[in-house]
């Protein structure tokens, strides 16, 4: 183990960071993608420091292979493009850059100041991004060159624990961004770590904060929570701190009064965790079905319904509208869910016409003169 120094305001040496050797940290460098080290190699090539951060060298760290590998730097959002033609800069407040290789995009970020708080966008040294990072297992710094973990937060060895521990004070996390309870529930969620009584309680008692978010940013987390192969566990935790309400207030009410409901609720999302290791690329809709199929069983005797000769058309028409206002305030893509409407009318003997294709209607332009 290493040890990184700064100064003070004295010029005397001060311990920042505790860095661990690949003896340490036993990272295997086989399971890093090699574009995104080409990425870091490039940008210390032309003078700037680089490294991995966050949710890549967390899941390094607990064995894990990372989906996305992220990158921070010294070098501005300009310098990273100009050094990556196959880049672009993307965002208008908190600019970062995109560099891409075929289908894989690499976040390229340029360390952030305190300045600001935990939300600024004003440049700064990687003392003070670390400072800025939500939880010390996503705080992690990892160089794939010299193959060390550098850590500023006892992140390291807060993994090796089990325990969410926030970097940013408790009275300030979570009011900056309401968003980061969601995620504290997730990491235990997926890492195996737990969430302390302290952080748990406070989680409970600031989960109104999520009522104002914006329903794109929170159908953004709840998608990422049924696609990741964790929903049951997610949605456990999420429950357990009051703030599944805010992603799903119709299921969360429907749960608190009927316990079969909440059961056969929870056992689909069992089932689509294990559909979703199965299947990760499928479609929207096939994982929507997991989500909806126990409601529309609830809506009427479907089997009376078709003896009845009940229109179809009808029964669609009805029971896609009343998915739709069951899932709000989510708002996924509406092919996907007249895919999952469709899909479990006719496990209910329930059979539509196939779904006209939509056509684009083509423009002739008259010629020029």
């Amino acid at each position: 183990m290493l040890i990184r120094y700064s100064t003070d305001s004295k010029g005397k040496p001060v311990q920042k960071a505790v860095i661990y050797t690949k003896n340490e940290h036993k990272i295997s460098p086989d399971v890093i993608d090699p574009d995104a080290v080409y990425v870091i190699r490039r940008l210390r090539e032309t003078g700037f420091d680089a490294y991995l951060v966050g949710g890549a060298v967390r899941d390094l760290i607990v064995g894990h292979t990372p989906k996305d590998f992220d990158i921070v730097t010294d070098a501005t959002p300009s310098r990273i493009k100009k050094i990556f033609r196959n880049s672009r800069i993307i965002g208008k407040r908190f600019r970062l850059v995109h560099v891409f290789f075929g289908q894989k995009i690499f976040e390229v970020s340029t360390f952030r100041s305190i300045v600001d708080g935990s939300i600024g966008n004003a440049f700064g040294s990687m003392d003070e991004d670390v400072q800025r990072r939500d939880f010390t297992l996503n705080a992690l710094y990892y160089d794939p060159v010299k193959e060390q973990v550098i850590d500023y937060v006892d992140g390291f060895k807060d993994i090796k624990k089990g325990i969410v521990r926030p970097v940013i004070p408790m009275d300030r996390i979570f009011v900056e961004d309401p968003v980061r309870m969601l995620r504290a529930v997730k990491y235990g969620a997926t890492t195996g770590c737990r969430l302390p009584g302290k952080l748990r309680k406070t989680i409970r008692k600031n989960s109104y904060l999520l009522s104002p978010v914006s329903p794109s940013r929170l159908t953004e987390e709840w998608l990422k929570i049924i696609n990741g192969g964790h929903a049951h566990a997610i949605v456990s935790g999420t429950l357990d701190t009051d703030l599944y309400v805010y992603l799903q207030p119709a299921a969360t009410n429907m749960m608190l009064e009927n316990k079969r409901f909440r059961q056969n609720y929870l056992q689909r999302l069992e089932e689509l965790d294990s559909f979703n290791q199965k299947n990760p690329n499928e479609r929207l809709g096939e994982k929507l079905y997991f989500v909806l199929k126990d409601f529309v069983f609830g809506l009427t005797d479907w089997k009376r319904e078709v003896e009845a000769g009940t229109s179809a058309a009808d029964l669609y028409k009805q029971t896609w509208a009343r998915c739709r206002n069951f899932i709000l305030p989510m708002n996924p893509q509406r092919t996907e869910l007249e895919f999952a409407v469709r899909k479990i009318l006719a496990e209910y003997g329930v059979h539509l016409k196939s779904p006209r294709k939509r056509t684009r209607t083509k423009i002739v332009l008259p010629p020029e003169n």
